[in-house]
């Protein structure tokens, strides 16, 4: 389900990208943002690159009370787990290309404000496991975003830092069959 949602974001973002700098072959890639030795991945030389860079735990609740009394039967399974993933996107450009670089990495930021959210209505060959995907931009302070990159073991490269938000994890798998008996408020006596 992440690898969905990531190369989903990945797929948006290199047609666009292909069609504004009328590209014949793809610029974006999902790649590490260093190899274990510091270096550049070789695919992600003169690319933007996707790399999921954490990954933390949704902590939303949906309302499911019901008014009114009601006999049911429903399955009993594992809930879903709702995850928000944190996305950078990294302009892997060097040398004489790195002017060239911010016109990527402008052109990125304007994509994802155009599209913050990504469904099957937007996106019909997402993958049908994923609802939608919503994309904010993440604000890093100057010594988070060394510490970061720190982390990572790489050099920096001009980036932006997105949380994928509602990724949901469910395992589908149906554990029990529960009853549920409830009855109806009884009416207000006016008097």
């Amino acid at each position: 389900m992440i690898n969905a949602a990531i190369n989903q974001l990945a797929l948006n973002l290199d047609e666009a990208l292909k069609k504004t700098f009328r590209l014949d072959e793809n610029i974006v890639v999902v790649s590490n943002t260093v190899e274990q030795d510091g270096s550049l991945p070789l695919q992600a030389n003169n690319k933007v690159a996707l790399s999921l860079i954490n990954i933390e735990r949704e902590t939303y609740s949906k309302n499911l009370n019901a008014g009114g009394g009601s006999f049911s039967r429903s399955a009993v399974s594992n809930q879903p787990v709702y995850l928000n993933l944190y996305v950078m996107v990294s302009i892997c450009f060097g040398g004489n290309n790195y002017l060239e670089s911010m016109k990527f990495l402008s052109n990125t930021i304007a994509f994802f404000q155009r599209h913050p959210v990504f469904d099957h209505a937007n996106s019909p060959e997402m993958d049908d496991r994923i609802e939608k995907l919503v994309l904010d931009i993440e604000n890093l302070s100057i010594q988070d975003l060394s510490n970061l990159w720190g982390v990572l073991g790489g050099k920096y490269y001009p980036s932006v830092l997105y949380r994928v938000r509602m990724v949901a994890i469910d395992p589908g798998d149906i554990t029990d069959q529960a009853v549920t008996i409830s009855s109806a408020p009884e009416p207000a006596l006016l008097g």
